[in-house]
């Protein structure tokens, strides 16, 4: 009996440390916010666009730190401060920029679909 009752104790445990998201008290469903500071964060914010909120650019930051690496980072900056590099990144003979243009494709798209909810 008592082996019973410890399973369930730790069941429980784990049962209420994880989700995507949580029960509004009307009993809708609350997906979790990804938020984050860092330098894509600030450039996000400081750019301007339309849509562009404190809480969008921090879900952006968010999942950039978990696909980008620090250096893909910076170069994203560079990207909202010149929009226009991308392009030129886009359409460059270089292996690094194709690189680098397909990795941040794949970013956008990911950021668009976690952080279009913010």
């Amino acid at each position: 009996m008592k082996p019973m009752v410890f399973a369930l104790i730790a069941l429980s445990t784990l049962a209420a440390c994880g989700g995507r998201g949580s029960i509004t008290t009307s009993g809708a469903y609350a997906p979790r916010v990804m938020y984050a500071t860092g330098a894509l964060q600030r450039a996000c914010v400081a750019d301007g666009r339309r849509g562009a909120s404190a809480a969008r650019c921090g879900c952006i930051q968010a999942v950039a730190d978990q696909r980008l690496s620090n250096s893909e980072q910076r170069r994203g900056v560079k990207a909202f401060k010149d929009p226009h590099k991308l392009q030129v990144w886009r359409q460059s003979d270089r292996a690094s920029d194709n690189a680098f243009w397909s990795t941040w494709k794949a970013f956008g798209q990911t950021a668009a679909a976690s952080c279009s909810a913010t």
